[in-house]
């Protein structure tokens, strides 16, 4: 299964040329090892793109293998023991909220209620964190983020790299902090109220609000 097989027709029409960046990755993977698997590599593209009603952008995926499953911060219900980025993640979302820690790291439930959930760049060499900056993806997912933008949807953007998207986006509609990971989770993720605050934009336009 190639890179593209599971893309959404709606997004394989707006990607346009970008398409041919994504091959010429996918060509440049040829038997290197790493993460998430192929099939799983643009799954967050998966789901009707005018469907999307948020993006949250990351930076890259785990690079821990069976980790990282094509939506940025999720993992398979089967990973028992979270990563850190993902429990700071509900940690956060549980004190905004006032709600439960859910009790398995599967995102899905957030995709089909139109929340892409896209890192940055979106393979990661099995074991290395950052391990494929540069190798194109950047350029595939600024694009995105430009089709995203046009489309008047919120934007929450963790991290330095994902930050680098917000002039793509309505000011208003722009969420960001730091990354939710263990580094930097303390300094400046906490208290940044990333669910309440999407939930309020969408409903002062009269979207439905996402059931974190």
């Amino acid at each position: 299964m190639t890179f593209l097989d599971r893309v959404h027709p709606e997004w394989l029409d707006a990607l346009g040329e970008v398409l041919l960046v994504i091959e010429q990755i996918e060509d440049s993977l040829v038997d290197q090892d790493f993460q998430p698997e192929s099939s799983q590599v643009l799954r967050a593209l998966e789901y009707p793109l005018s469907e999307v009603r948020v993006v949250i952008f990351g930076q890259d995926p785990y690079p821990t293998p069976g980790h990282a499953m094509g939506l940025a911060f999720s993992v398979s219900s089967h990973v028992k023991v979270l990563p850190q980025t993902l429990r700071n993640i509900y940690i956060e979302m549980a004190s905004d909220l006032d709600c439960a820690i859910p009790k398995d790291g599967d995102l899905t439930r957030w995709s089909e209620q139109g929340v892409a959930l896209i890192n940055r760049v979106l393979t990661v060499p099995t074991g290395v964190s950052n391990g494929h900056r540069r190798l194109g993806w950047e350029k595939v997912t600024e694009e995105i983020a430009r089709i995203l933008g046009e489309r008047d949807v919120v934007a929450i953007l963790w991290g330095n790299n994902a930050r680098e998207l917000s002039h793509f986006f309505r000011d208003d509609w722009v969420i960001s902090s730091v990354h939710p990971s263990p580094l930097s989770g303390h300094r400046g993720f906490f208290g940044s109220k990333p669910f309440s605050k999407t939930n309020a934009i969408l409903r002062e336009h009269g979207l439905k609000e996402i059931d974190w």
